[in-house]
């Protein structure tokens, strides 16, 4: 039996149900754009644990509840979005909004990814630099971070099972692993490999096509894109004039005040040539800005650097986010609330604006090409490296979440991170376990699942102190 889909609860009929004979009419078959900001809005918020758990998410809404992309299309973007620097996750939302609105669709799922963290960044910045450390934050995120455990390797399972066709995707996958937990190389090696396999082996491969799908009509998307093929063709001319104007804003400003030079230079040259450089998400260059932030322009101690890591980690949206709390270190230090405010807005923007660039200028050409095979290959080969990084990140993050110390023990030419056993946090493996029942047996949901775990977190930390 064909299982009813959840898009259904809007009142419109699926893509499969209708086939209008112009394209205006077909779409009407893609949720409105208050919908989808809803949606957005909603995974913005909730978007704790890392790339790993956001990407999760967002594949839970918009594929697995809503059907308003296909699998396929969305490792598709996944894959390109790899490829680029900055945080994947909030280039992905950007990619898939403007999939399905353009660019004011682009624009707002990748500011309504911001938005909400950056909010709650700048108010426990605000708190942390008048007050110290906030208790009552960390016992309210600590029942989070175990959840969001359990939706990494709930996304590990279903990312492994549709992207992982054939001995080789799986080898690959492998190898990804193994590179990143044992040997440490850098991201950009492990996805220009196996990006490189894939482009010499596309067949071996055998990625699925765009509208491929185990049960049930296909995505609305592909629905509509199969109607109408030039869609994407006109959504990419309005896109790379996007991209352009994401670009004049981003440098601009910042050659600027690159010019007048003071503090606000200094940010604005620091944050934009980072901008470029982060391959593999934060960690890649965690060790990079607090060298320099700390050592060179003194913006802020190493302790709180560490502090604001640990804040990133435990609100929503991208962990670049820690950039924020530098920035607001170095502003306050100048001028205050005021002055920490202002040099917070300014790493925002000339980190995030040029995230818009790179997907507006480059989606649409990465669309046009997605039938050449030997580019399917080569995306394919990076699906099946995504496998692998996931898994390093559920085991670096899950390794940190229920183990108080870990450390890297040398093996030969490897280093592996291995817990302490001593160390294991009961709670936090009572809480995880209580997360994975919610979700796997009780199948709650995310945001039940979410609000159960960082109820229980909370109450047993103030009730064993």
């Amino acid at each position: 039996m064909t299982r009813r889909l959840p898009f259904h609860r809007s009142g419109e009929a699926t893509a499969a149900d209708q086939a209008p004979a112009d394209p205006g009419a077909a779409e009407g078959a893609l949720p409105s754009f208050a919908e989808a900001v809803r949606v957005w809005f909603r995974i913005g918020c909730l978007s704790f644990g890392g790339p790993a758990g956001q990407i999760a998410l967002m594949h839970r809404e918009v594929v697995e509840e809503r059907r308003w992309i296909s699998d396929a299309r969305f490792l598709h973007a996944l894959n390109f979005c790899n490829l680029l620097p900055g945080p994947e996750a909030q280039q992905l939302a950007t990619y898939l909004g403007w999939l399905l609105h353009g660019v004011k669709g682009g624009l707002a799922a990748g500011l309504l990814f911001i938005l909400p963290g950056a909010a709650v960044m700048l108010a426990l910045s605000i708190v942390y630099a008048l007050l110290g450390e906030v208790p009552l934050v960390a016992a309210l995120f600590f029942g989070l971070k175990c959840a969001v455990l359990v939706l990494v390797v709930e996304a590990l399972l279903r990312v492994a099972r549709r992207a992982l066709k054939g001995g080789l995707a799986w080898g690959v996958a492998a190898a990804a692993f193994l590179a990143l937990f044992a040997f440490r190389i850098p991201f950009p090696f492990v996805v220009l490999g196996a990006a490189l396999a894939g482009l010499l082996l596309p067949r071996a491969f055998a990625p699925p096509g765009h509208g491929a799908v185990r049960e049930g009509p296909p995505a609305l998307l592909d629905a509509l894109v199969a109607r109408d093929p030039h869609r994407i063709a006109r959504l990419g001319t309005a896109a790379r004039r996007a991209g352009l104007v994401a670009l004049v804003l981003w440098l601009w400003p910042a050659a600027l005040l690159h010019a007048e030079g003071g503090l606000f230079a200094d940010i604005a040259w620091f944050f934009s040539k980072l901008a470029v450089v982060t391959f593999g998400g934060a960690y890649a260059v965690l060790a990079y800005v607090a060298q320099e932030a700390v050592e060179h322009y003194r913006w802020l101690t190493a302790g709180e650097m560490l502090a604001g890591l640990g804040l990133a980690e435990t609100t929503p949206g991208p962990l670049i986010l820690v950039l924020q709390f530098v920035g607001y270190m170095a502003g306050h230090g100048w001028g205050g609330i005021a002055g920490g405010t202002l040099a917070s807005a300014l790493t925002l923007w000339v980190t995030f604006a040029p995230c818009f660039a790179w997907i507006f200028l480059g989606a649409p050409h990465v669309e046009r090409l997605h039938d050449q095979e030997r580019l399917k290959g080569a995306l394919a080969g990076v699906t099946a490296a995504v496998v692998g990084v996931i898994a390093n990140l559920a085991l670096w993050f899950g390794l940190r979440v229920l183990f108080g110390e870990v450390r890297a023990v040398p093996l030969g030419p490897v280093r592996l991170d291995l817990p302490v056993p001593g160390t294991l946090d009961p709670l936090a493996l009572a809480l995880a376990a209580l997360a994975a029942l919610c979700l796997f047996r009780l199948r709650l949901g995310v945001v039940r699942t979410l609000g159960i775990a960082a109820a229980a977190g909370l109450a047993l930390r103030f009730a064993l102190g």
